[in-house]
């Protein structure tokens, strides 16, 4: 695997912990967001694949999240983590300066790429986003009905075909394997009305990765906000079979596959 190196910063509500994997001689920035409970380093192999293709790698863990300060998985405002995450491309932008930024946003770390890209899209070469959570999130709505949320949000059997993957994240002290938070839930809320309603990121190319069996975030529902969010220039892989971490999959091969793939054509324009 790529050698990394950790960055501590002042973040909106705390401190952030992020990570960086060098790439000497590198010919873009890749900025990955992660999802709801999890950590970064739980893309380990993500970073090195794109390491080998000529990126350096960059991701926070969020606030409440991984190394970072905060309550566990205690998001009041999203606008917050992507101010968070804002400080993070900067971060790379000063350690390899000029190069084009790509942002990767898996699950929760999809809605939050999507706001990013609606407020600092400009700045972006590309946006991949992978099993996102936005448009219609249906378990969402189940959720804040209920009066008493449920002591395990996520089972590890429907992350990935791959059995070991959710063996490992079961047994990773890291991640929160506790209840969701009801204001981090409505935080939810509040911001896939939000990008909802500022919509398309025009010219701004976006991939959409998605794995057809999703039980986690249901493949409709995100469909429903990639017709929103997506502008001019777009393209997606629907995976036959696959469940919610696309990255983790029998088929990550092709999947990281994919990924290079877009970019590549991106950058060659």
């Amino acid at each position: 695997m790529a050698d990394s190196r950790e960055h501590s910063f002042a973040g909106t509500r705390g401190g952030v912990t992020a990570r960086e994997w060098p790439c000497q001689g590198a010919r873009y920035v890749a900025v990955l967001v992660h999802g709801y409970g999890e950590h970064i380093g739980r893309y380990e192999h993500v970073a090195d694949a794109l390491v080998r293709h000529g990126a350096a790698v960059f991701g926070p863990d969020h606030m409440g999240h991984g190394r970072s300060a905060g309550e566990r998985v205690l998001i009041e405002d999203f606008e917050d983590v992507v101010t968070d995450a804002h400080r993070v491309e900067q971060m790379a932008r000063s350690a390899y300066p000029g190069l084009p930024v790509v942002l990767i946003g898996h699950s929760m770390g999809g809605l939050i790429a999507a706001r990013y890209a609606q407020r600092y899209g400009a700045a972006l070469t590309c946006v991949v986003l992978s099993g996102p959570v936005i448009g219609i999130w249906e378990p969402l709505r189940e959720l804040l009905a209920r009066p008493e949320l449920p002591d395990a949000p996520l089972d590890p059997k429907l992350l990935s075909r791959d059995m070991a993957v959710g063996a490992a994240y079961a047994a990773d002290p890291l991640v929160w394997h506790g209840p969701f938070k009801r204001p981090t839930l409505e935080a939810f809320d509040r911001t896939l009305e939000r990008i909802s309603k500022r919509g398309s990121v025009g010219s701004l190319p976006l991939l959409w990765l998605h794995g057809d069996d999703d039980r986690i975030v249901p493949l409709p529902g995100s469909r429903t906000g990639i017709e929103e969010l997506r502008g001019t220039d777009w393209a997606e892989h629907v995976y036959p079979g696959a469940r919610h971490e696309v990255f983790n999959e029998t088929n990550r091969g092709e999947v990281l596959a994919d990924v290079r793939a877009f970019v590549d054509c991106v950058l060659s324009r």
